[in-house]
């Protein structure tokens, strides 16, 4: 596995272990329901996006 490819894992290990996740849901709460919304919709977006591209063909 080439760095390029490791990066990313090794990326999403690192936040993984580092953000709690009742801090992050708190932080959440406290901007408001919506903007809490959109920041999952854009995660999860993301996080496809970044797997798609590390596991995806190369077509």
């Amino acid at each position: 596995m080439n760095m390029k490819r490791a990066f990313p894992l090794v990326l999403i290990a690192f936040l993984c272990t580092t953000l709690s996740s009742c801090e992050l849901v708190e932080g959440i709460f406290k901007a408001g329901v919506w903007v809490g919304v959109i920041v999952v919709v854009v995660v999860v977006a993301l996080l496809i996006w970044i797997l798609s591209k590390i596991f995806g063909g190369r077509g």
